[in-house]
Order: structure tokens, then sequence, then C-alpha cells
């Protein structure tokens, strides 16, 4: 360990750009502040280019295999065809680590527990601590070897388990080192007090996230089509990309399979068919988050992952509520009627009848803004949350060196 600084290898497998990079980016401006040098290995994309502007140093790789077994998308029937994918950047994925033997490093932090056999074999290679970031709802303890032999890993292998919320911690394994570090955002007010949109505007509903069915938005344009039916005024903006671009045979052989779906182009045609052109806008990526939040009035996570997601916090940060798919919110994801609303399940029903009671009671809705306010800058201040990390970092690398 140096005396100055800390230099730690960080491993992400998405070449989008989505909320684990965009946390990934919040944290690192935050530990660079604080002597962390980063290094991020990471297919191009358009994640890669954020971690280069916050600071890190790239070193590309074609692609990291990754091994799911989280809670919604863990191999079964055909989707154990997606191993095929895995078992196909596993050479890419040595290849990156072996480039790296070279380098002088402190610590190992992989961004996502999917990429925890690779981060596995890099602190083979690099003789440094792992810390494994969970940022999604796994498979519960005790079904099937996959998750035994997934809890298997991480106890033998990593130094430190960091969890971005208490629902994701509580499907962990209870024996292991887990500690709860939210994730955060920085909150440029001036920015805020530019983009705020006037009250005479029709109420605004966003949708922030990577283009993935699993994150409801088919179910999300439903409900704007029966709330068109209801003569309610509203308008909806859909923010974020396509999860992967595909062309040639493997594109189609993909597409054949169902897993490699153009879901804009499936957006945009049932926006069409539906009628919804004025009523729902498809903005694509978008550079700054920042400059969309202001001028929310709700945000909406339809999520099928039973979980909230990053952009509820965000949203919170700009006193914007928000109506969240999850049956049983933690206190650190979602205060049901005192931050935004929940609904049990992703049913376009249930998020029409959500999104219509805060158009029509436009106090409660600002209640809901000015209280979800509150409870994001007392949770995920991202200064607080990054000096949280580096401590941890910091007690990893001493225990490490008293053994």
């Amino acid at each position: 360990m140096r005396d100055t600084s800390l230099r730690v290898l960080y491993l992400h497998p998405a070449a989008s750009f989505g909320g684990a990079s965009k946390s990934l980016v919040e944290l690192f401006s935050c530990l660079r502040g604080c002597g962390v040098e980063g290094v991020v290995l990471s297919p191009v994309g358009t994640a890669s280019e954020a971690f280069v502007r916050a600071g890190m140093a790239l070193r590309p790789v074609r692609g990291l295999s990754q091994f799911d077994n989280t809670r919604y998308s863990f191999y079964r029937k055909l989707r154990w065809i997606i191993l095929l994918r895995e078992l196909f950047l596993l050479p890419s994925s040595l290849w990156g680590l072996w480039r790296l033997r070279g380098e002088s490093y402190d610590l190992i932090h992989i961004n996502e527990i999917t990429l925890l056999p690779v981060g596995v074999v890099a602190k083979w290679l690099l003789r440094v601590p792992l810390v494994v970031h969970v940022r999604s709802l796994q498979r519960k303890p005790g079904s099937g070897w996959r998750t035994g032999w997934i809890n298997g890993l991480l106890r033998r292998y990593a130094d430190l388990v960091v969890a971005i919320d208490h629902t994701v911690a509580a499907s962990l394994e209870a024996d292991l080192p887990v500690r709860v570090i939210h994730n955060g955002l920085t909150v440029d007010q001036k920015l805020s007090l530019s983009s705020a949109k006037s009250d005479q505007d029709l109420v605004r509903v966003g949708f922030l996230g990577v283009l993935i069915p699993l994150k409801g938005v088919f179910e999300l344009i439903q409900a704007m089509c029966l709330l068109k039916q209801r003569g309610v005024q509203v308008e909806c903006v859909i923010a974020g990309e396509n999860a992967r671009h595909l062309s040639g045979i493997k594109a189609w052989i993909l597409g054949k399979l169902g897993f490699a779906r153009d879901v804009r182009a499936e957006l945009e045609a049932l926006i069409r068919r539906e009628g919804l052109e004025s009523h729902v806008k498809l903005l694509g990526f978008v550079q700054d988050v920042r400059e969309l939040y202001p001028q929310l009035d709700v945000l909406c996570f339809p999520s099928h992952l039973d979980a909230a997601g990053r952009p509820v916090f965000e949203a919170a940060f700009y006193s914007v509520p928000s109506v969240v798919a999850v049956s049983n919110p933690m206190p650190d994801a979602l205060l049901h009627e005192a931050t935004g609303l929940a609904v049990p399940t992703p049913d376009p029903k249930l998020i029409a009848d959500a999104l219509q009671r805060l158009v029509e009671e436009p106090e409660f809705r600002r209640q809901l803004g000015r209280q979800a306010k509150v409870w994001a800058e007392e949770t995920f201040a991202i200064d607080a949350n990054a000096a949280r990390m580096l401590d941890l970092y910091r007690h990893v690398l001493s225990s490490t060196a008293s053994r």
C-alpha cells in the first residue's frame, strides 16, 4: 500500500451507460479527490467514455465474461444459451487481465457480482484484496448449487462485499462480510434551478434506464395508454438506450431466440399503434440526467426486479416523487405515501392508477417530492457514502497486511 494514494482496479462488464456505471462514476469522482487512482477494465462504449471523463484510466477489452445468478435473470431453460456468450468472451476476459499482470494495484473492485469468477482470476493474478459490489437481488440462499457456488466464492475470495441497499443485502448469506453503502449523486443546484419546469406545464412522468423489458418500460407505455383513455392530462419521457447493439448472423440468431430484441424499435411501434406520439417521447441516451430530473413531476420505475433502482433516489434529490413496482419496500428504497407510491407488481393498471392519483392531487404530489428530497439528502449523500467506501478500502488493506 502506498503512503500517498490507493491504486484500484475496477472491473465493469457493460459497454452501455446505465445505473451501475453511473454509480461508479459518482463514487470515483469523490474518491479521486481523496487520492484514489482508478483504472477500469471495461468494454468500449458510452460507459467507458464516462469513466474516462471522470478521470479513470481505461484498459479496453472486447468483453468480460459474467455468471448471472441474480434473482430474475439466472440461467434457466433457453436462458442457458446466454452462457455461450460468456464462454465466447472468456478468452477476451483472460487476455485483458493478463495484460495487467505487470501493473501494480492495491485492490480490485468489481462493479457487479456477476463478474465474480473473473474477479477471482484477477485476484489470483494480481495478488491483491477483492471488493465485490452487489447491485442486484440474488437468489435466496439454498436455492440450488449455483447459489451455493457463488456464496462459496464470496466466502473464500471476497475480502469485502458491498450491497447497495438493505434489500440487496438481505438476499445474501448472513455469514458473508457484507456492508451496506448506498449509491449517491452529485446535484448541481444551479442546473436544477435553471431547468425547472413551470407550474403551467403538463404533469410529466419520466423513465430513466437501459431499454430492456425487465425494467417495465412496456408496462409504462401500456399505463400511458390507459391514462389517455381516461382523459388524464399527462406526458411521459423515456431516457435510455438499447442494452446492446448487435448486427449480422449473431444478431439474427440471438433475435430468433429472444435474447437480442431491438427494444427501442418495439417501443416506437407500440407508441404508433396506440396513437401515443403526443403523449410519449423517446429521448435516447441522455448524457447528464441532472438536466432531465428538474423537468419531471414524477419518476416511474416499474421494474420486474421487485426493487427500487438508482433513478428513484436520483429523482428524490430534485424533489421528484416516484411510482415504484416493489412489493415490500425497505426504508432505504422507498417510503410508501411519504416519498412516493409503491405498487406490488408492474401491472399497467396499477401503474396508471398511481400516476393518475399524483396527477389529480398536485399538493399531495408536491408534498411527496419535498419529503423525498429530505430522505435522499439523509440517505444518499455522495460525499458521506464515498467516505465510507474509502474507509472500507483502508480497513480491507490493513486487515490483509496484518495477516
